[in-house]
């Protein structure tokens, strides 16, 4: 697909994969049109890229501002034939220590952004990008998808309906709009250069929307587990399991070395 002169939308665009994403897609001469929560971050971006960039400021948690911003989108930018659903947020979470009125309000904005969002941007904007000669509809999944890790079931429930909506509604495009491409994307390692600690490795208990993150002892333990680590293998490191499940996931080949940024390709 040719990206020079279209317009794209990136979730959660001004940080992590969404702001590495923004850079490729601009570095390709597409705009790029970067929703986030954060207006410090997204003003940040807007710095960074000037005109290239614009930047919404919108609740992805919030079913009805993500349906009003669905609607006006085609409006404010026609050129729109690219649409790139990355946002994400992860709670760890412990069914059965934790107080479930408590919780539920946030497994239910995990649910929003990762899953409700996704499907309300993809099919709320399919009668726009069904004008255009070429389209594409890319959501960002996980490999937790497809082997869950115990302490963020949610998030894994989410991105494994994320997997399944977007394979679905591939075969729709592909017999009804075949110039509509609608991909998966799974990244299976990802390292962060945005200058913060990496959760868990760094400095254990740091957060982060995509880390496996545990709490400083003496902090809320309402979401997360106080006590010994699990003595079941690979507990604290699903995609250790990744080769002898999914070994499609893996990279064609291994190195000690953090290999640069993939390019985007549609």
């Amino acid at each position: 697909m040719e990206l020079n002169g279209t317009t794209a939308l990136v979730t959660g665009g001004a940080r992590g994969i969404g702001r590495e994403l923004t850079r490729q897609l601009v570095s390709f001469g597409a705009h790029v049109v970067a929703v986030g929560s954060n207006p410090k971050g997204l003003a940040e971006l807007a710095a960074e890229h000037g005109t290239l960039v614009s930047t919404d400021t919108v609740d992805l948690s919030d079913p009805e501002a993500v349906d009003a911003y669905t609607d006006e989108l085609p409006q404010r930018h026609p050129g729109l034939s690219v649409v790139v659903n990355n946002a994400g947020v992860q709670n760890l979470s412990d069914f059965l220590t934790s107080d479930p009125h408590r919780i539920r309000p946030l497994l239910r904005r995990e649910l929003a952004v990762n899953l409700d969002a996704v499907i309300t941007l993809s099919t709320g904007l399919l009668p726009h990008l069904k004008q255009h000669p070429s389209a594409a509809i890319v959501n960002i999944s996980s490999g937790l998808a497809v082997i869950p890790k115990p302490s963020a079931p949610v998030y894994c429930a989410a991105k494994a309906g994320v997997r399944t909506f977007t394979r679905a509604l591939r075969y729709q495009c592909d017999d009804a709009a075949p110039h509509i491409r609608v991909i998966d994307a799974i990244l299976p390692l990802v390292d962060r250069h945005d200058g913060r600690p990496r959760p868990g490795k760094d400095h254990p208990g740091t957060g982060g929307t995509r880390g496996d993150r545990r709490p400083p002892p003496g902090q809320d333990g309402d979401l997360h587990r106080q006590g010994t680590p699990s003595p079941r293998p690979h507990a604290g490191r699903p995609f250790a399991r990744i080769p002898g499940v999914a070994p499609w996931l893996m990279p064609r080949r291994s190195s000690r070395h953090t290999p640069p940024a993939a390019r985007v390709v549609f």
